[in-house]
């Protein structure tokens, strides 16, 4: 075997090979006959495509996956121990608790992964002797390594990221809510518009970081290091003021129930603009707000699936995270609304008829729909001009006569139509 096929005492697959194994354990996954889990450790992988392919629960410990292709490849609960996944393009992967500890992914493309609850903390790594290979190995302690890896718009929540360098790392619009950064090195790093609600920075390097627009609820950074950190329009923690009006705002969200179920006899509808709303959490669900004005309101991560809310005024509403699944948004006004990672799958944004021959239609000019989920929505007619649209996805959802001039579509998701 030459020095090509043998790094380090590891095989090289060719790309045939590695077929052949990850179609035995796709029939292992969904349990058909002839199927075996995948046992990857120790290869030599690199350049080599697995994308869209499902190896969930595969084995690739110590194996070299540098500049592999894994675009939408489902690898939830894997192990990718001590891996090195340098410049691999890992976008919208599944690596729900996956085991990354001791990895390497310098550079990587993890843009809209899901690593819920992966693991990347530091781990004892089995190096193999340069000329007797896997015959002698040593152990060497290597701490997860993902400096200038590109998370942007992943999800993160819950992931274990303590001793973790991560300088200069693009986690822009991605949510790390409950994560664990314990002493981790964030320094230069991109925390944009980020969800950090309930992270753990204790002891963390944040100097130079840029926070930028992030959600910081519960985020205490007194013992970290954040020399020359950008915090400028951080979304904090709800005042006394907004926690002492929650039940005064759920009481005038039930008048505009009883509103629509009255045909206006009883009631009226809320009148909420620039409130905070977070405190609120799943209170509004499936509720009848139709006409609300809710303009400037801070709606961060709230419930509000299944709500009526034709007609409503959401303009420059902060809606991060919102859930808005199956949400009746017909006639709404979003102009320059934050979307970012709300999920309006099935939900209605088509025009509200008013009459005969009036209608209103759904304006969502230049709102920011940054990585929403779209699936299955009815968007037909609605007014996109202008909106930022990076990493949206649009499969399945009904856009006829949709207007989207001014609009970016080059990182949008399934779009199979011609614009208005």
């Amino acid at each position: 075997m030459s020095a090509a096929q043998n790094i380090a005492g590891r095989r090289r697959l060719s790309q045939a090979e590695l077929d052949m194994i990850v179609s035995a354990h796709e029939k292992f996954v969904t349990g058909k006959q002839g199927g075996k889990r995948a046992s990857l450790r120790f290869m030599n992988l690199s350049g080599l495509d697995l994308s869209f392919r499902n190896l969930a629960d595969a084995d690739f410990s110590a194996s070299i996956l540098d500049g592999c292709r894994m675009v939408r490849t489902r690898l939830e609960r894997a192990n990718m121990f001590g891996a090195d996944l340098r410049k691999a393009d890992l976008r919208q992967a599944v690596l729900v608790r996956a085991d990354l500890r001791g990895v390497c992914l310098r550079g990587a493309n993890m843009a809209q992964a899901d690593l819920t609850q992966a693991d990347f903390r530091e781990g004892q790594v089995a190096i193999p002797h340069p000329r007797k290979g896997l015959e002698t190995l040593r152990h060497q302690a290597r701490s997860g390594e993902v400096d200038e890896v590109n998370f942007s718009g992943a999800t993160l929540d819950g992931s274990q990221f303590s001793g973790v360098s991560a300088f200069k790392a693009d986690f822009s619009d991605c949510s790390l809510r409950g994560a664990k950064l314990v002493g981790a090195n964030l320094k230069e790093a991109n925390l944009s518009g980020a969800i950090l609600d309930g992270a753990d920075v204790r002891g963390a390097n944040l100097e130079g970081v840029n926070f930028t627009g992030a959600v910081m609820a519960g985020v205490d950074t007194s013992t970290a290091r954040t020399a020359g950190a950008a915090m400028q329009d951080c979304l904090r923690d709800p005042t006394e003021r907004a926690l002492s009006r929650v039940e005064e705002i759920h009481r005038r969200c039930l008048a505009n129930q009883s509103w629509c179920k009255t045909g206006g006899k009883e009631g009226e509808p809320a009148r909420l603009d620039g409130e905070d709303l977070r405190p609120l959490g799943d209170r509004l669900k499936g509720l009848r707000l139709t006409a609300m004005n809710a303009s400037g309101a801070c709606m961060v991560g709230i419930d509000l699936s299944g709500a009526q809310l034709q007609g409503a005024n959401l303009q420059n509403a902060d809606l991060r995270m919102a859930n808005l699944r199956g949400a009746d948004l017909r006639g709404a006004k979003l102009s320059g609304a934050n979307l970012t990672k709300a999920d309006l799958r099935q939900a209605f944004l088509s025009p509200l008829p008013l009459g005969p021959e009036r209608k209103t239609l759904v304006i969502l000019k230049s709102a920011r729909l940054r990585y929403a989920l779209l699936q299955a929505a009815d968007l037909s007619e609605a007014v996109f001009d202008g909106a930022d649209l990076q990493g949206a996805d649009f499969t399945g959802a009904r856009l006829s006569k949709a207007s989207l001039r001014g609009c970016d579509l080059t990182q949008v998701q399934g779009l199979d139509f011609t614009p208005a």
